[in-house]
């Protein structure tokens, strides 16, 4: 077999990938090694509950995340989050705090202590950093005070990466937070600053909106790979692993028992850093470790549903869990007082999250252990005298969430070297550039630039 173009993984980087080679009417291949398409995306139904079995939301925090919406048309309903229900909930003692979205809030809040809010008042007129490998605690602790790291930063970390602020280096994790600083000297005058800068057609399609699909993300991921064209793809790709020859590469693979060799003048891998040494067994070792040895969060996913609600107001967009507060869970999300159809009219759809880096042992308790921490801890967070879901699922993600800590910079080097190497190798995948949705298209349809 021949063709221009092979795209190695189906999550949504490589289906997006896919898609905007097709639309560019170029030849190319998707290898795949489960049975099915867009990776950690599923969505399933069951007893009147529409949930996720990865990823709950995306965010348009990026222009290219709004022109996928667009691209697709009609193939897909985009579902964004209103303002109606636009709390963050904060726990803090065993209570939960909304988190501050004024400045009259801001000052009364309870979430920081008094000494730290008077303190923010001098942060634009601080030093800015001179260590670029600075963490992410350290930077925050200087600019800001403790009891804005215990309180909103690394909840907010919890939320996004299941991270700790003490390991990301904000320069690779946070790269926006990490200019603001770095470009203006402060946080709030580097904010004020931007806000009032012009921004273009283009750069006002990044709404920073929460997001789902009519139907559950599946739906985005089903259009993805339709439009893409079914014939692109080969599932159950097993084995597979890249070989350079003189101008264009070998691909092996074995499909349901069967060898299959390729050969094309492009490999876009769209894949882990874990998975990267079988793939290209032509990296030398001392290379490939550079990349591979990216640390990743393990995280337990429960989803609870209830046919009747009668716990704690479910009026925001869920609640999130300081480390401080010393809790087995990380967070909770309402996705039902968001989300059209995800649970009966008078009922509940919540997804909570355990594990993480700090408290990676818990993915190693069982199933029965897991429903036993839930239960305790959801009668007591979520204010519910009996704790009986109607729905209750479990699910283990072993490698969820990359952590961009200070190593990240020599595998971004590294990368880089290998794709001079070997031209024609691009090494893509959430190793680099961020591990949002929005991040996962903005790279997918730079890469496909890549290929034509």
């Amino acid at each position: 077999m021949k063709t221009d173009t092979i795209i190695i993984g189906a999550g949504l980087t490589g289906l997006t990938t896919a898609f905007y080679l097709q639309r560019a009417g170029k030849d190319f291949l998707v290898l795949e090694k489960t049975d099915t398409y867009g990776g950690a995306i599923q969505t399933e139904t069951e007893k009147d509950f529409l949930y996720e079995k990865g990823p709950n939301t995306g965010v348009v925090g990026t222009p290219e995340m709004a022109e996928l919406f667009e691209d697709l048309g009609d193939k897909i309903k985009p579902e964004i989050a209103g303002d109606e229900v636009n709390k963050r909930y904060i726990l803090k003692n065993g209570k939960w705090e909304a988190l501050p979205g004024g400045l009259w809030q801001g000052i009364t809040t309870p979430l920081f202590t008094t000494k730290d809010k008077f303190r923010l008042l001098g942060e634009p007129f601080r030093k800015k950093g001179t260590n670029q490998h600075e963490t992410l605690a350290d930077l925050v602790k200087r600019r800001m005070g403790q009891s804005f790291l215990d309180y909103a930063i690394d909840p907010f970390i919890l939320g996004v990466y299941s991270g700790d602020p003490a390991y990301l280096v904000p320069k690779y994790a946070l790269p926006k937070l990490y200019n603001l600083e770095q470009n203006y000297g402060s946080f709030i005058g580097g904010a004020i600053k931007k806000g009032f800068a012009k921004k273009d057609e283009h750069e006002k399609k990044a709404s920073r909106k929460v997001f789902s699909v009519e139907g559950g993300l599946a739906n985005l991921t089903k259009a993805l790979y339709q439009s893409a064209g079914e014939k692109h793809f080969i599932f159950n790709a097993e084995n597979t692993q890249v070989f350079p020859e003189n101008d264009y590469f070998t691909v092996k693979t074995v499909q349901n028992g069967a060898p299959i060799s390729i050969q094309a003048k492009k490999v876009i891998t769209a894949i882990g850093a874990f998975a990267l040494p079988e793939i290209l067994p032509f990296v030398p070792k001392e290379q490939m470790q550079k990349i591979s040895k990216l640390k990743y969060a393990r995280v337990v996913e429960v989803v609870l549903g209830f046919n009747h609600w009668t716990g704690f107001p479910l009026d925001g967009f869920g609640g999130l869990i300081p480390f401080i507060e010393n809790r087995d869970v990380l967070g909770y999300l309402f996705l039902s007082a968001f989300l059209k159809n995800r649970a009966p009219e008078h009922g509940a759809l919540l997804t909570l999250f355990l594990g993480g880096v700090r408290k990676d042992y818990i993915n190693d308790y069982s199933d029965d252990e897991i429903r036993k921490i839930v239960d305790n801890e959801t009668k007591d967070l979520m204010k519910l005298t009996n704790f009986k879901p109607d729905l209750f699922k479990i699910f283990r993600h072993k490698q969820a969430i990359p952590q961009y800590g200070e190593d990240s910079g020599e595998r971004f080097k590294t990368v880089k070297a290998l794709e001079k190497q070997y031209q024609g190798l691009i090494i893509g995948g959430n190793l680099k550039e961020g591990i949002g949705m929005a991040d996962r298209v903005k790279q997918g349809k730079l890469l496909s630039k890549c290929a034509y």
